[in-house]
């Protein structure tokens, strides 16, 4: 039997999201205090794993290669922070593909699941969308809803704003402090 892990999706939840997506590292920016947050989860010693949807390959508006760099770069930015991202497993396909790699669908969960060797039911999956809390949910996994990103817009979507088991929290580092408090009462 595995350990738990964290699952982050990226945009909304790491890094801003752009309307016209995030093709390039110019394009991306980190949201306030996720460095922050990244460096406290580093500290609970469990694997933290990005989980994305980027259709941007699939559309042709981004190479694999350039996405890639992107990973690349926010993952070195956020071990020269303190933090650690143990992995990034991302979805090339667009919505209408209908592939079971892309959230809501739970392709990378379990992907992540087998390469980390992580009980989905002890882990967390952190994003900004229904698609998150939906992949999470169809694997067992704790969804915690943050609101920026697309979030506030999101919640909306939820019964009664989270009382269906989904947290629903203000940023990553509000997510990160809720983990944490579970963690510290299961040990």
């Amino acid at each position: 039997m595995g350990g738990p892990g964290v699952f982050l999706d990226r945009d909304g939840v790491i890094n801003c999201n752009r309307p016209d997506y995030v093709r390039c590292w110019a394009d991306f920016a980190f949201l306030p205090g996720v460095l922050p947050a990244l460096t406290r989860l580093a500290g609970l010693g469990w694997p933290v794993v990005v989980v994305s949807n980027q259709a941007v390959v699939g559309r042709g508006l981004a190479g694999q290669a350039a996405v890639d760099q992107i990973h690349e770069r926010m993952v070195a930015a956020v071990t020269q922070a303190g933090g650690r991202i143990d992995g990034v497993l991302c979805c090339p396909h667009r919505p209408e593909d209908g592939c079971g790699c892309r959230k809501p669908q739970p392709g990378l969960l379990l992907e992540a699941a087998t390469r980390w060797g992580l009980e989905l039911g002890r882990s967390y999956l952190v994003g900004d969308a229904a698609s998150d809390v939906l992949a999470a949910q169809a694997v067992g996994c704790h969804p915690v809803l943050v609101r920026t990103g697309r979030g506030i817009e999101q919640s909306r979507l939820l019964p009664d704003n989270g009382a269906d088991g989904v947290a629903v929290v203000d940023d990553l580092a509000a997510a990160v402090s809720w983990i944490l408090e579970r963690a510290a009462s299961c040990r």
